[in-house]
């Protein structure tokens, strides 16, 4: 079984490998000769290149394919399938993109018959590739491990679980011993803390959470159980990070569920955990779009931020803007800006309908309607505190109201919080929690960066009409 680093060697080995051999098979003449014996590609004209030109043909295909399948290097268990259809996607995406060199750039264009017989011969190729060399999913943990931040949940889930642990990786150093536990034994762990190794009898402690890569690696781990007290910090991210790189199913006990989102499904005692964090690739595109709708949403609109600043002033001489303390990603806060809409007094936790707050002042009631209350958070997606599109930011005050009744609320804290999603593309707010927080599970899901374009065109067109209905 490859995992690890030796796992992306040996796939990128063997891709680029292949990769070669398809472009020196179809610049073969002979190779050319056959695309007659197709109709519908007799009419390409049979090319072949030589020395240089062949090398600068190899080496842009080489380039283009690797980028494409760096997905396919991680090594993640996956059905026959699913390799499949994600390499031959993959293939054509890279089969587009020389296409699209070639037209840019004419030295660097690969004859049609070529790229086509190229592109076909990788189509066959890679995906049986991928499929020989893949992790098959495993119905039932073979050798795990547990991951967390508190002595008491980690001790708890593995007994409570049916399953061989091989032993626990933890974050709790001297922050989490208790007095009584001064002087008991300890060991240095490689991120700087001490681990008492007393505080989980049932299995031993392998270290702290920088050896998690190691660990899975050295023991050649399937599986990692997250015993995380407060799922909601970057640890746990981190973690899970690491487990989707090194290709190890991540779980969690049924009883610390709620707080993580899950696909439901159990086996025995464990869910499969359903985050799977972004790949760099998507990450840079999701900021740049952020950064770049809000330069422009500034630049266009500061004629109309200075006539709401008078209008403001103008209606009852109070501030301009309103700033709130604001949950943001893993349970951190942040202070999030808007045009002020409502006098300052009497503020309530209670999420509550704009027809019902009388509150609401004059000038306020028509930013509210048009959406143009919530240009200076423009700014704060500008900083990196917010994005474009997630599940929207909610007051500190109103998130502790609502988690009292809503024990799952947290898991709207897996990702970055947006200016619009999918909720309030549907009309829905936090005074219908539960309903909302269906549709932010289902935005954390199902999140892509054409995923938010569309959310994004949408919420423009919806404010564009409440706008037009509001000025007539």
């Amino acid at each position: 079984m490859l995992s690890g680093w030796r796992y992306r060697l040996i796939s990128g080995m063997g891709a680029t490998a292949l990769a070669v051999g398809s472009v020196g098979v179809a610049n073969h003449p002979a190779a050319q000769r056959l695309t007659d014996l197709v109709p519908v590609f007799a009419r390409l004209p049979a090319t072949t290149l030589s020395n240089g030109d062949l090398s600068l043909a190899i080496a842009t295909t080489l380039l283009v394919v690797l980028g494409a399948l760096v997905p396919l290097f991680k090594p993640r268990p996956r059905r026959v399938l699913d390799t499949i259809m994600l390499v031959e996607r993959r293939v054509f995406l890279a089969a587009v993109a020389i296409a699209a060199v070639g037209y840019f750039d004419y030295t660097y264009r690969l004859p049609r018959t070529t790229l086509v017989l190229a592109t076909l011969t990788m189509g066959l190729l890679l995906p049986a590739w991928f499929v020989v060399i893949r992790r098959s999913p495993r119905v039932d943990p073979d050798r795990t491990v547990v991951v967390g931040d508190d002595p008491s949940t980690i001790r708890d889930v593995i007994r409570e679980t049916n399953v061989p642990v091989e032993g626990y990786i933890s974050s709790f150093a001297a922050r989490f011993r208790r007095a009584s536990d001064i002087g008991a034994p300890a060991i240095v762990t490689p991120d700087g803390g001490t681990v008492d190794t007393t505080a989980v009898p049932d299995a031993a402690c392998l270290g702290g959470l920088a050896r998690l890569e190691d660990v899975l690696v050295e023991r050649d781990i399937d599986t990692v159980v997250f015993a995380f007290e407060y799922p909601d910090q970057e640890e746990f991210f981190g973690s899970l990070d690491t487990c989707h790189r090194m290709g190890v199913s991540a779980k969690v006990h049924h009883r610390h569920a709620d707080t993580v989102l899950t696909t439901g499904v159990e086996t025995g005692d464990l869910v499969d955990i359903d985050v799977e964090p972004w790949d760099w690739q998507s990450h840079v595109l999701k900021r740049a779009f952020d950064i770049a709708f809000a330069v422009t949403g500034l630049l266009v609109l500061t004629p109309v931020m200075l006539l709401i600043a008078t209008a403001i002033k103008l209606d009852d001489g109070g501030p301009i803007l309103y700033a709130q303390q604001r949950t943001a990603e893993f349970g951190d806060t942040f202070t999030a800006y808007k045009f002020r809409t409502m006098v300052p007094e009497g503020e309530s936790a209670t999420p509550m309908d704009d027809e019902q707050n009388d509150r609401i002042t004059r000038v306020g009631r028509f930013l509210r309607k048009t959406h143009l209350d919530e240009i200076p958070q423009l700014l704060t997606i500008l900083s990196g505190r917010m994005s474009v599109v997630g599940p929207r930011a909610a007051w500190v005050d109103e998130e502790a109201e609502i988690e009292s009744e809503i024990s799952s609320w947290r898991q709207r804290w897996f990702v970055k919080p947006g200016l619009t999603g999918l909720a309030q593309i549907n009309g829905v707010t936090s005074t219908d929690p539960t309903e909302k927080l269906r549709y932010d599970v289902a935005y954390i899901r199902n999140q892509s960066f054409w995923f938010d374009i569309r959310i994004v065109l949408r919420q423009l067109w919806m404010a564009f009409t409440d706008a037009l209905t509001t000025l007539r």
